[in-house]
């Protein structure tokens, strides 16, 4: 990394009039020879880009080499007719770049996902440091709206951020104690958000005995009416009305109504069967 900055840093700057032509011997004949003597020119304002978001806790290398993705990036779209020099254009791809790469690995949540957060992510500490009195711990009511009103975002935007920011990454495989070594780890507890045994057994019973139900009154259906209600209600790729009646020989309209009359039937045999079909959810209850 060292020599990287020193091959930099006395790395001569280019003549406007050699910068543009190197542009144009890149753009119109892809010539990669000039692109590499216009990007190694500027690569120290990769560098300088990078440094200022060295706090973030990312290797500084990786930084610098994410800004000078964003030095290609610029080159690939310069236009030197326009008359403005490569490295005012290229600041703002060096950014982009460099700042879109802290966002993507500065935490293992995703942060930064609109304008705003983005807007937030970047300034809040260091505006607050210049508004509040208090740098330190929650931030009041009045700091956040004056922070909204300087960056131009919502309210609610700001104390989002703020949690976000205070907030640290943490492993579950991670001890919970690191003096009780008997402790265990996070994830052991954690509430399983599945059912208990209790209600799996009930669930599993009750299936059985909708299936069940389910089979005794399809028995009751004819070949025709059978087909038509397995392919319409029970099978995850629905057949259209316009395929059965083709499959049976018959019009759509004909297979709907059948189906209709299919429901019917299931739906008065199922209730035969059921002692509460309020329960059941075949009928709606009475108020």
């Amino acid at each position: 990394m060292g020599s990287l900055i020193h091959v930099a840093m006395t790395t001569p700057l280019l003549e406007k009039r050699h910068e543009f032509a190197l542009a144009r011997r890149w753009r119109d004949q892809q010539d990669e020879t000039a692109l590499h003597e216009l990007v190694s020119a500027y690569l120290r304002l990769a560098i300088s880009i990078a440094g200022r978001y060295r706090n973030y806790g990312l290797p500084v290398a990786d930084l610098v080499q994410e800004g000078g993705v964003g030095l290609m990036q610029a080159a690939a779209r310069f236009d030197p007719e326009r008359g403005v020099r490569f490295s005012t254009y290229a600041g703002w791809w060096v950014r982009a770049a460099v700042q879109d790469y802290v966002l993507r690995n500065w935490s293992i949540v995703r942060t930064g996902t609109t304008a705003d957060q983005k807007t937030l992510f970047f300034n809040l500490r260091r505006l607050r440091n210049q508004i509040a009195d208090t740098p330190d711990g929650p931030m009041s009511a009045a700091t956040r709206r004056k922070l909204a009103d300087a960056l131009g975002v919502k309210l609610a935007e700001v104390g989002k951020m703020e949690s976000r920011l205070a907030a640290v990454d943490r492993s579950l495989n991670a001890p919970v104690s690191r003096q009780d070594t008997g402790a265990g780890q996070w994830q052991d507890y954690l509430r399983d958000g599945g059912p208990g045994p209790e209600e799996a057994v009930m669930a599993a019973h009750d299936a059985g005995a909708r299936s069940k139900w389910l089979h005794d009154a399809l028995d009751g259906l004819d070949q025709r009416e059978r087909i038509i209600i397995t392919e319409r209600r029970l099978t995850e790729d629905t057949v259209t009305l316009a395929a059965l009646g083709a499959r049976l020989g018959i019009s759509k309209e004909r297979v709907r109504q059948i189906e209709h009359q299919a429901l019917g039937k299931l739906r008065q045999a199922l209730l035969r069967r059921i002692e509460d079909p309020v329960e059941a959810g075949l009928v709606e209850p009475s108020h």
